[in-house]
């Protein structure tokens, strides 16, 4: 039986020597990584991937571009399409891959765009401008979209505003793609709501707060008319010694969704909670410096073993052995030196030799 081979998109700022999306094979056993190539697209700041694992998207200076995953992990141009906005910030698919649903951090804006069967960009569906004011006149005194992502059901799109302290819960048309607001999740004035992810069963969200450092867990149900978040748990993600200036910023499920990791740029750390997968309640196990400055984004080695952590502004990577029991990271390898990077998916070579 062919051993998994998994690789690493990372993508970056390219106002310096960066040029794209890094392309990285991954050795699971050892928790490091090596650069294969770099494919070359302005500022690809975020990606994901399609949920059938063919085809990756990417934010750029023109809009968003698509790729075609070919087998052995590289990436083969489909084509860019204008989101007739500022530049985006986060990207999301659904299951059939129909839509692509972009969210705007400078405009406010959250677009939904339609997929073609050969994984290309078509045209937009729907697009909505936040409207509001924020509480920090420096920086979030008006709309920020920071992260538009799928309720497990995909009944529901949760556009997460960063500047107006809330998430706008929409209804999607399955048909035509086209959003209706019918629920807004408040949250704390100045808390910056950054990101949303959900449990694999679908009963929990979570969303991470960057000003405030901390982590709502939220009881989601969709299955009435209206969708339902219900507030259980606010836990922080920073030690009472924390370095001031800190920013609560990914979010990570690790071993099967055990775990959940969270880094704190400027606090320049990595917390893990323990997740109990009835209640959805989070233990935190640790709080844990990643030898980096401005962890943008972390994620795990397939196998939960490793960590590693894309340090933004000391242009780096760096790695760790994670010691469950102990509750520790061990440094382990080089870093590798790369420019601005800022988001990372871990992606299985399906037909890999």
């Amino acid at each position: 039986m062919d051993e998994k081979k998994y690789i690493a998109y990372i993508g970056t700022y390219t106002h310096g020597s960066s040029k794209g999306i890094h392309i990285f094979d991954m050795d699971v056993k050892h928790g490091c990584m090596s650069l294969r190539k770099v494919v070359s697209v302005n500022n690809p700041s975020y990606i994901t991937i399609s949920a059938d694992g063919k085809y990756l998207y990417s934010i750029a200076d023109e809009g968003v571009e698509a790729f075609l995953i070919k087998e052995d992990g590289d990436l083969e141009e489909i084509n860019r399409a204008s989101i007739q906005g500022m530049r985006g910030c986060y990207l999301d698919t659904d299951s059939q891959n129909q839509f692509l649903f972009v969210g705007g951090y400078h405009d406010g804006k959250v677009t939904v765009m339609r997929l073609n069967e050969d994984g290309s960009i078509g045209p937009i569906l729907d697009g909505i401008f936040h409207k509001g004011l924020g509480s920090v006149a420096e920086r979030n005194f008006r709309p920020h979209i920071s992260c538009a992502t799928l309720t497990p059901d995909e009944k529901y799109l949760c556009v997460v505003d960063l500047g107006v302290d809330h998430v706008n819960v929409y209804k999607i048309n399955p048909g035509n793609g086209k959003l209706n607001l019918v629920d807004i999740v408040p949250c704390e004035l100045e808390s910056a709501p950054r990101n949303m992810i959900f449990s694999e069963d679908g009963r929990f969200a979570y969303l991470i707060c960057e000003l405030k450092n901390y982590v709502n867990v939220y009881q989601y149900d969709g299955s009435g008319k209206n969708p339902k978040f219900e507030k259980i748990q606010t836990i922080s993600t920073l030690n009472d010694s924390h370095a001031t200036g800190s920013a609560a910023a990914a979010m990570k499920f690790g071993c099967g969704g055990e775990y959940l990791f969270c880094s704190n740029a400027g606090d320049n750390s990595v917390c893990a909670y323990h997740v109990d997968k009835e209640t959805g309640m989070l233990e935190c196990k640790f709080i844990l410096p990643v030898s980096g400055e401005y962890p943008k984004d972390i994620d795990l080695f397939p196998d939960g073993n490793h960590l590693f952590s894309l340090n933004h502004e000391s242009n780096s990577i760096t790695f760790f052995r994670v010691d469950y029991e102990k509750g520790l990271l061990i440094m382990c390898g080089k870093a590798i030196s790369i420019e601005t990077p800022n988001c990372v998916v871990v992606h299985e070579l399906r037909n890999a030799k």
